[in-house]
C-alpha cells in the first residue's frame, strides 16, 4: 500500500526534475523523488557501516556471546 505525499517545492527544483522525466531516466516526478529517497538511505547505510568500522578499530565494541548478549 503507499501513502500519498504532498511536497512543495521552489519553480526551479520542479525545472529540474520535470526535465529530468523528459529525458526517460524516470517513468514520474515521483519516480525522481523515490530514486532520491533510495540515494539517501545507501548514503546512510555507507555511512552507518563507516563508522561502525571506525568504532571496531578503535576497540569500542562488545563481543556478544550469545543472543541474551543482545537485551
Amino acid at each position: 500500500m503507499r501513502n500519498i505525499v504532498s511536497i512543495s517545492l521552489p519553480k526551479q527544483l520542479d525545472e529540474i526534475i520535470e526535465k529530468e522525466v523528459k529525458t526517460g531516466r524516470f517513468a514520474s516526478k515521483s519516480e525522481f523523488i523515490r530514486s532520491l529517497i533510495r540515494l539517501w538511505q545507501d548514503e546512510k547505510l555507507a555511512a552507518d557501516i563507516a563508522e561502525a568500522e571506525e568504532d571496531i578499530a578503535a576497540g569500542r565494541f562488545r563481543e556478544l556471546k550469545s543472543l541474551k548478549d543482545l537485551r
